[in-house]
Order: C-alpha cells, then structure tokens, then sequence
C-alpha cells in the first residue's frame, strides 16, 4: 500500500486525520500512522476507505503513479471506477462532479478513439456556455 495515496485520498475529499479516524472508527494515531508508512490499515478500513472515497480498492492502494502513469497531484484526478447501468448509464463520483462543478443538466460532449479510450468534455469550457 502507499502511504502517499492514503493521505492524497483524504485530503482530496477534504477529511483532517481526526474527521477520517471518527469516520472509522479507528485513532487519529491510526491515521497518521498509516499516511507515514508506519503500519496498515486492515481489509475492512480499506474497504471502507474506498468506499468513502467513491474509488476502488485498487487505487487506494496501487502506486497510482506507478501503476497508471497517471500522476495523482496537481489538477489531475482518478476518481475510480464507475458500472455501465443496462441502458448505458453511468454515475460520475461525487467528487468527480465537484472538482469539474457538474449539475444536474450539464452538458458533456463523449469523445471516442478506439485505441485510446473515451474522453468526456463538459461543453462550455469548448463553446463557452
């Protein structure tokens, strides 16, 4: 597990160690120990950490610079996975809508490239509005 992801994860949602320790159940102790690589948390504090933070298990706790080639500092962002509904729906994280200010009604324009993937881009940062 990185540590680095731990306290990355937690001050993105916006939790001091004592807000995520009372979330949990566990000490600030606990928290601050396992941001300085010290000990770890167990299964079910990941689990509920992962859960907390609308991301999966395997982001918490993969180097994600490592793993992905994505850096997790500065203005880009893993928000996690996210399940097609069976009428092609998906649900944004919470945090994810926050960070990009995404209402109920914004517009996203659905970009393709078959090798690369599929990009959302809100509208009004292209056409300004």
């Amino acid at each position: 597990m990185d540590p680095n992801n731990l306290k990355y994860y937690r001050k993105q949602n916006g939790y001091t160690q004592e807000q995520l320790a009372e979330k949990l159940g566990v000490s600030r102790q606990a928290v601050a120990k396992w941001e300085k690589g010290e000990t770890l948390p167990d299964i079910d504090n990941v689990i509920a950490l992962a859960d907390l933070y609308e991301i999966t298990v395997d982001s918490l706790v993969r180097n994600v610079t490592k793993a992905t080639g994505t850096n997790v500092t500065g203005k880009q962002h893993m928000f996690g996975a996210v399940r097609i509904n069976d009428k092609g729906q998906i649900t944004l994280p919470k945090r994810c809508r926050s960070v990009f200010d995404l209402k109920p009604n914004s517009m996203l324009l659905v970009l393709g490239d078959e090798d690369r993937g599929i990009a959302l881009v809100k509208i009004s940062e292209i056409f300004g509005g």
